[in-house]
């Protein structure tokens, strides 16, 4: 059976979702701005080319094959010319026109059903460009592309589902790809360090233990100091603060989603005493167990 690693334990509980909701030819004067959603818009530019516009900052022309990335919901927009047309009604698919140069995109978005309270997308950059024609970068995630395109192009029974599916394991390479360009803090980072990375993955794999931080540190090999300083140093926080925020973090995926007690589930998340448990969960998420089970 194969283990589930830390980073696939942090996408499950916050329950990523990925959806591709354009697949459209362009031509004439078009703008896309699918900013300003709260989720991470992503564009795919399939065929053609396209001008990426960023606030304070000259346009960049994306070619077929490379695929654009805001992790942090930054204010875009895509059109097909280096300066934004005026009077061009912003994310309306013209009519086709066959004598006009056309651009295909496929445009979607990522999101987490559940909210973290952790900053797994802290580090990386307000935009990332990935030209996913360079196979020897990025072959698997090229091919993942390939499959999408062709599910896009012919629109089978079921395609939906399966190219959402397809954009949730694109994330994946993304995150994957900001690790080999030398992303070196945030959660992400300290996830894909040896040491780190192994001691998270305890945390999330059996929360309800008593860790410490001497255990922590004599599991993955380390001195208390050294581990100490180096997890901070990735993670942004203290082992004992990640550890009570993804222990509050597995409390909420149980109220929302069980009808287990809220004294079973603060012991499954470490806390012998549920007084103990409430205090900690309104403390760390600014709720009370009770106000998130009655939201569900």
């Amino acid at each position: 059976m194969l283990d589930s690693d830390g980073l696939s334990l942090i996408l499950q509980r916050l329950r990523l979702q990925a959806e591709v909701y354009v697949h459209a030819d362009f031509c004439g004067s078009w703008v896309v701005d699918t900013s300003g959603s709260r989720k991470v818009p992503f564009h795919l530019v399939e065929s053609g080319n396209s001008w990426l516009h960023l606030p304070g900052e000259s346009p960049r022309l994306l070619t077929a094959g490379e695929l654009v990335i805001f992790p942090h919901d930054q204010e875009h927009q895509l059109c097909n010319q280096d300066q934004l047309p005026e009077g061009v009604q912003r994310n309306k698919i013209p009519e086709h026109n066959p004598d006009l140069p056309s651009t295909t995109l496929a445009c979607g978005s990522f999101e987490f059903v559940s909210r973290n309270i952790w900053p797994l997308l802290d580090g990386l950059p307000e935009v990332i460009i990935l030209d996913l024609t360079d196979t020897q970068h990025f072959g698997q995630t090229h091919a993942l592309m390939q499959l999408m395109i062709g599910e896009l192009q012919q629109r089978e029974a079921g395609c939906k589902a399966v190219v959402d599916q397809l954009a949730a394991a694109l994330f994946i390479h993304v995150l994957r790809s900001q690790l080999a360009s030398g992303l070196s803090q945030g959660i992400l980072a300290a996830l894909f360090d040896p040491q780190i990375g192994q001691a998270l993955t305890l945390l999330h794999q059996r929360p309800a233990e008593e860790w410490s931080v001497e255990r922590l540190a004599k599991e993955v090999g380390m001195s208390r100091s050294l581990f100490s300083e180096r997890f901070r140093s990735l993670a942004g926080k203290t082992p004992m603060r990640y550890l009570a925020e993804w222990r509050m973090q597995e409390a909420r995926d149980l109220l929302m989603n069980t009808d287990r007690s809220i004294g079973v589930i603060a012991e499954a998340c470490g806390y012998q005493s549920e007084v103990a448990f409430r205090k900690a969960f309104r403390a760390i998420t600014g709720n009370t167990p009770g106000s998130v089970r009655k939201s569900r």
